[in-house]
């Protein structure tokens, strides 16, 4: 909850913003991600960081599906 508020269940103790796209840039780096989803985003419950925090993950996850 404390990277991103604004969803339907918040997970304490979830990862960290370095830790998924960490995570995520391993996996794009090893192998080709042919498609993802961003789910569970639910703006009207919490800050409008969290939708920014959301687009920028899929901004990221683009790149990553791209570059090999």
């Amino acid at each position: 909850p404390s990277e991103v508020a604004a969803v339907g269940t918040p997970e304490p103790g979830g990862m960290t913003w370095g830790q998924v796209t960490g995570l995520l840039g391993a996996v794009g780096r090893r192998h080709n991600i042919v498609g993802f989803d961003v789910v569970e985003l639910s703006p009207s419950q919490g800050p409008e960081a969290g939708a920014y925090a959301a687009a920028k993950l899929a901004y990221k996850l683009m790149g990553y599906a791209t570059h090999r």
